[in-house]
């Protein structure tokens, strides 16, 4: 992976979506880049990966020698599926069945609250801007919890999804998954390396008072009222 010398490739245009667990950040991220088809980034894959590949080499979460030697170890990069760029390790990428395994729930907040695990991940996630160049799409839509207030504070589209605990609760529990709503709302929120915040100047959208399409026409409609869009080709 090449190191970055600028936040974003200027003619990729960038969307960030923001929220806590279960507001609906990768079905709306889908949704959108689908529509305006734009590179998808889905940064919990990473921190999720980061946390399997290192509990995989006994690695504990915390500040530690061992934890920065695995993690210089790691050679990240990225292929494309579609309009999804999906993480490899070393050459190998990681199946959405183990990304989402109950060791990996249990423990992704506390890994991904580690200053040098966030680190590893800034420039990596920034230099998506690159591959979205390379691979003829026009800008990207990435998700996550600080992709409008830490990975590009300066995105021209930046917004913030919500909704009430008790819909996340059951959202999650639809999905079939495991998460601790409640539980990692306190751990992202609190933590001290980029916690999860309302970005300054993003548009605040309640996943719980519009539809999902809703949520994604509005989202289209501002972007695609600003910028002209061009179509990826048929992969």
């Amino acid at each position: 992976m090449p190191a970055l010398s600028d936040e974003t490739s200027p003619e990729i245009v960038v969307t960030t979506i923001d929220g806590g667990a279960a507001t609906g950040k990768s079905s709306t991220a889908r949704g959108v880049s689908s529509r305006l088809n734009f590179l998808h980034v889905d940064t919990g894959s990473h921190y999720r990966a980061l946390t399997y590949l290192l509990i995989e080499r006994n690695i504990r979460a915390e500040e530690s020698e061992e934890m920065s030697i695995a993690l210089s170890e790691l050679d990240l990069s990225a292929h494309v599926e579609g309009n999804l760029a999906v993480l490899e390790a070393s050459n190998e990428s990681i199946t959405s069945e183990t990304l989402r395994s109950k060791t990996v729930n249990e423990n992704v907040s506390a890994f991904s609250a580690i200053q040098s695990v966030r680190r590893k991940l800034l420039n990596y996630q920034r230099w998506h801007t690159q591959l979205a160049a390379q691979e003829s799409f026009a800008g990207i839509v990435m998700e996550g919890r600080d992709i409008g207030s830490v990975v590009f504070p300066k995105a021209p589209f930046r917004f913030f999804l919500e909704a009430d605990t008790d819909t996340r609760i059951r959202r999650r529990s639809d999905e079939g998954q495991q998460d601790s709503v409640a539980a990692r709302d306190k751990a992202d929120s609190g933590r001290k390396n980029a916690p999860l915040q309302c970005p300054e100047g993003a548009v605040r959208i309640n996943t719980v008072t519009f539809s999902l399409e809703e949520v994604i026409d509005k989202i289209c409609s501002i972007v695609e009222g600003s910028v002209s869009t061009t179509n990826h080709p048929a992969s």
